[in-house]
């Protein structure tokens, strides 16, 4: 399978995938490819990216959970630097494991891809001191077409790591640190997204599978 390593269906649920890369190292460093259309193909994964995204966020910045709603993206996601943990929960309304989630400690260090399809909230949890976020997607930012999940919806129950606090009823993150006393850092959008019991569901003729 060329140059990845696939894990497909992780968590036991449809379309989340982890790749990893082979790298090539020697005394200099390294080098690997990131992205090969040709070898995903292979593993089955058939995806257009249409746009690459970077983001820089310091330790304790939370982000998410996003979706767009009418044009869905699928995100193909990695860490170039630091740490974060990143999740995806299922809001595939005729799915098996629709308000299930999965998550994945994405570093500099494991180069680990993470394959998020269509229908699917996205966040990440920064570890790290500074964490530089890179990912792909199969569509477009669509102004007024975003939408989201409130991040610590008890009725999911994500287990953020490092994360200690009480659910206040909201996606509010006062009261909530790190394991060392660093607060969570959410923009005022990410402190108003509304639970899955009352947040957006995709229906199956949105999404394409792998």
């Amino acid at each position: 399978m060329g140059q990845i390593k696939v894990q497909k269906n992780v968590g036991g649920i449809e379309g989340l995938c982890i790749i990893e890369p082979t790298v090539h190292g020697d005394n200099r460093g390294y080098f690997m490819e990131t992205y090969n259309s040709k070898d995903m193909q292979e593993a089955g994964i058939d995806r257009v990216f249409v746009q690459d995204n970077q983001s820089c966020s310091t330790k304790g910045v939370l982000r998410g959970l996003h979706f767009q709603k009418e044009y869905p993206q699928a995100k193909l996601v990695r860490a170039v630097k630091g740490s974060v943990f990143d999740v995806a929960v299922d809001l595939r309304s005729d799915s098996k494991t629709y308000g299930k989630w999965f998550g994945v400690e994405l570093t500099e260090e494991n180069k680990k891809q993470f394959l998020i399809p269509e229908g699917f909230a996205h966040g990440f949890l920064v570890l790290s001191d500074v964490a530089e976020f890179c990912y792909k997607v199969t569509d477009f930012w669509h102004l007024g077409d975003e939408s989201g999940l409130a991040w610590n919806d008890p009725a999911i129950g994500i287990e953020w790591p490092q994360l200690v606090g009480e659910y206040p009823g909201s996606a509010d993150g006062s009261g909530y640190t790190l394991e060392d006393g660093t607060p969570i850092n959410l923009s005022d959008k990410d402190q108003k997204w509304e639970t899955l019991e009352n947040t957006f569901k995709f229906k199956k003729k949105l999404l394409i599978l792998l």
